[in-house]
């Protein structure tokens, strides 16, 4: 079974217009300045990592990064 997907410029339909923007509400502001404050950190760990131990990412590479973000101190023997 195969799926085609057309977007609305290869249809001809007219681009819709751009809603105007609606200013996000403090605590929505707040929530999105920590989850994007963790996800610098998470790419800061992953790539000090990664230079400390030969820069390739091989899937041992990602199973350990994964461990460490995750937060399971326990490594399977």
């Amino acid at each position: 079974m195969s799926t085609l997907t057309y977007t609305h410029d290869t249809l001809g339909a007219p681009a819709a217009e751009t809603a105007p923007s609606v200013r996000k509400s403090t605590w929505r502001r707040i929530i999105d300045a920590i989850s994007a404050a963790q996800q610098r950190r998470a790419d800061r760990e992953i790539a000090l990592y990664l230079a400390n131990h030969g820069g390739l990412f091989t899937d041992d590479m990602e199973r350990e990064v994964m461990r460490r973000l995750s937060g399971n101190s326990r490594r399977a023997v």
